[in-house]
């Protein structure tokens, strides 16, 4: 199955993380990332994790985008996607998402807040 196939099989999931992105994207602006090669979809039977790899002048990262599903499916998936970025070069691993996921798994995999994001409309 290729990743697009795997992208709309998992679309229940990625569309419940996108309810938190503020508008950012779309299902079809992330379905048209996967298919360009310029996010990742990661899947397991009913989770799915959107990356993307973000090169900064200083250090290469990869930064977990959307992620939904099952909490254990997902903390399975995430020791393989890391050691791929890291096999890529990526010297860091950044997310943005609701607060809660701080006391989540990610708690125990050594995360920790590093900034606080505010937004305001125009």
């Amino acid at each position: 199955m290729s990743d697009i196939d795997e992208f709309w099989r998992l679309r229940e999931p990625i569309e419940s993380a996108l309810k938190y992105s503020a508008g950012t994207h779309t299902i079809e602006d992330v379905a048209q990332g996967v298919s360009d090669g310029r996010f990742q979809i990661w899947n397991h039977h009913n989770s799915a994790v959107i990356t993307e790899i973000i090169v900064y002048p200083q250090v290469k990262v990869l930064h977990y985008f959307l992620a939904g599903g099952n909490l254990d499916e997902l903390k399975s998936m995430r020791p393989v996607i890391e050691s791929w970025a890291k096999q890529l070069g990526c010297a860091r691993v950044t997310l943005a998402g609701r607060k809660g996921w701080e006391k989540t798994f990610l708690k125990d995999e050594g995360y920790e807040p590093k900034w606080f994001m505010l937004s305001k409309e125009l």
